[in-house]
């Protein structure tokens, strides 16, 4: 499968990847039964760093099914072009899993690193739960609520909330609402909305 995206600011975790700027994505997945692996790449621009413009993120997993639970256990790369050597890349290990209730899904994220992104052998963890609700063939509500531990004290809780609509069988416009709890880490903790739109093949 394939996808590709433009976006009014590219936010992860609540946090802005392009200094609220707009970006464009594009990424490849392969998937043989429950394996898969892909990779994912967006323009970035980050606060005081002028030299890094683009992050490229590789991944593979598996996604088994027990206990009611589909479930999702891989790895994550995130690797940056950076010549100012600022040592941006990083790696995540990841569990998810989701379930239906009803027209609702459910579900919960974790995630570890022992040397996060822009820290010097910071380890970090984000726990998240998310949820959505399918209105109708086309329209789905979601919201997430999740916290970013990181060893060196720049913790913060991060949520978001929005609606989608497909407006054909490829492509999907997204309307979204983030903020966390620390603006005073600086401008891209801000509160901000976001338009997406989507075209998956």
């Amino acid at each position: 499968s394939a996808n590709v995206a433009v976006v009014t600011d590219y936010v992860f975790r609540g946090v802005s990847q392009t200094e609220a700027g707009g970006a464009a994505s594009a990424g490849v997945e392969l998937t043989s039964g429950r394996v898969y692996a892909g990779v994912w790449v967006s323009n970035v621009a980050f606060p005081g760093d002028p030299d890094t413009g683009a992050e490229f993120d590789l991944y593979a997993g598996v996604r088994p099914e027990f206990v009611g639970w589909t479930w999702d256990l891989g790895v994550v790369g995130y690797l940056y072009d950076d010549p100012s050597g600022a040592e941006c890349d990083y790696v995540e290990a990841k569990v998810a899993a989701a379930r239906a209730v009803g027209p609702a899904t459910v579900g919960f994220a974790a995630f570890w690193s022992p040397d996060v992104f822009g820290a010097t052998e910071d380890q970090a963890t984000y726990v998240e739960a998310n949820a959505a609700w399918t209105v109708s063939d086309r329209w789905t509500v979601s919201g997430t609520v999740g916290r970013q531990f990181v060893s060196s004290d720049l913790d913060y809780t991060t949520w978001s909330l929005g609606a989608a609509v497909m407006l054909n069988d490829a492509l999907t416009l997204d309307l979204r609402y983030h903020d966390t709890d620390e603006h005073g880490f600086g401008d891209i903790y801000g509160s901000r909305a976001v338009a997406s739109l989507k075209a998956a093949f």
